[in-house]
């Protein structure tokens, strides 16, 4: 990046930030702080062991200083602004969740996909915090990172004091680590007075256990019920192993009775053939795989780490880290709603060919002049394709 392109977005982030909202986290005064300028740049120093007495003073950082990245730590300090970590006494921190596209399973290509799937993450883990823990929607904070994922916030009096090793407890719930399938679903063997497992009965979770057994009963249900409300189900059924003919049209007159279905719900599964059992067991083990929230574990068990703020520019990307509420995350998008910059149009030099996917709009970019809208020209700018001016 040039001297010309760093002036440049040197310039458009502070016309933001002269009147930004920046979202104060609780107790920002107890927090300290840490920025990349772009005075500083293309060297990446962080200037962190700050700390602000009042909103007026941070708003004035940003506004005059234009930092290319902003954060503030999940930690409480009684001495925020100690240049050494073991000065600042540390005194609690909140709770905080990073879904970045980096961790997922399988990562697209495509800017556009990887978010929508890493926003599906998002979605569940919100299940998990809201569902299995009891947090309200009020105690959780949802923010778009402005880059590749969410971060989730928790500053509810109860997480505060927790531990590396109690928050990591939290990510493995979550992340479905140490979850034995086999206490949840399937076969149960009773040993006999001789000690040999001669007996067995057939476990299945009911909706109403809570837990990882409410999810996997709610999810087997909700999978096979798509199937028999679907055209050929029947055909459908039998595509799994060892589910033949009169066992797919039992399983399809049981989820047609609403009777039949409310016990199934309760956990109740005497009236399933043991081969529609085996498919129940396959189904939980698949729930798991597909339930689970891909959190970065090392973020949640860091006390001290410090997090992007909210309401500030991400310098790799240009997009705003945008604060949510539950309701608006489904409908979240953030190549539209995170976007800030303008619509007309400006010249820049493409060094790196590349499709730009914002606000509706594709743009196919070769190397070259290009003139493009300003939300596209930053976006290119900020993640180092291209250069600001024709030369």
């Amino acid at each position: 990046m040039n001297d010309k392109t760093l002036r440049f977005l040197k310039k458009r982030f502070q016309d933001y930030y002269q009147d930004a909202h920046i979202h104060l986290p609780p107790e920002y005064t107890s927090r300290e702080w840490g920025f990349i300028l772009f005075d500083d740049m293309p060297k990446t120093v962080m200037r962190r062991h700050m700390a602000f007495g009042s909103s007026g003073e941070l708003q004035d950082y940003f506004a005059w200083t234009v930092p290319a990245h902003a954060y503030y730590s999940v930690a409480y300090y009684e001495y925020p602004n100690a240049s050494n970590m073991k000065d600042k006494n540390w005194l609690q921190s909140d709770l905080i969740f990073d879904l970045d596209a980096d961790h997922l399973p399988h990562v697209p290509d495509s800017y556009p996909e990887m978010l929508e799937n890493v926003k599906q993450e998002a979605l569940k883990l919100y299940d998990f915090l809201s569902d299995d823990f009891g947090f309200g929607e009020d105690d959780i904070n949802i923010v778009f990172s402005g880059g590749r994922g969410y971060h989730f916030h928790i500053s509810h009096p109860s997480v505060r004091s927790l531990g590396s090793a109690e928050r990591r407890e939290i990510v493995d719930y979550i992340s479905g680590r140490g979850l034995d399938i086999s206490q949840i679903i399937g076969k149960s063997y009773v040993s006999g007075d001789s000690g040999r497992r001669d007996a067995s009965m057939f476990v299945f979770p009911s909706e109403n256990d809570g837990g990882w057994g409410a999810k996997i009963n709610r999810y087997i249900i909700s999978y096979i019920s798509n199937i028999v409300n679907s055209n050929k189900p029947i055909k459908k059924l039998t595509g799994f192993s060892g589910v033949g003919k009169t066992t797919a049209e039992k399983l399809v007159n049981i989820f047609n009775d609403e009777k039949q279905l409310a016990l199934l719900k309760k956990g109740k599964i005497d009236m399933v053939s043991n081969t529609s059992k085996n498919l129940f067991e396959y189904l939980g083990k698949q729930a798991v795989d597909n339930l689970i929230a891909n959190v970065d574990e090392p973020v949640t068990a860091d006390v001290k780490r410090l997090i992007r703020v909210p309401g500030s520019l991400h310098g790799g990307s240009g997009l705003k880290v945008t604060t949510l509420s539950a309701s608006q995350l489904e409908n979240f998008k953030p190549l539209e709603d995170a976007v800030v910059f303008k619509d007309n149009h400006i010249t820049v030099n493409v060094t790196q060919p590349s499709t730009v996917e914002m606000k509706g709009n594709k743009y196919h970019v070769n190397e070259g002049v290009q003139d493009l809208p300003e939300y596209a020209a930053i976006h290119l700018m900020c993640r180092g394709g291209a250069e600001y001016g024709s030369n």
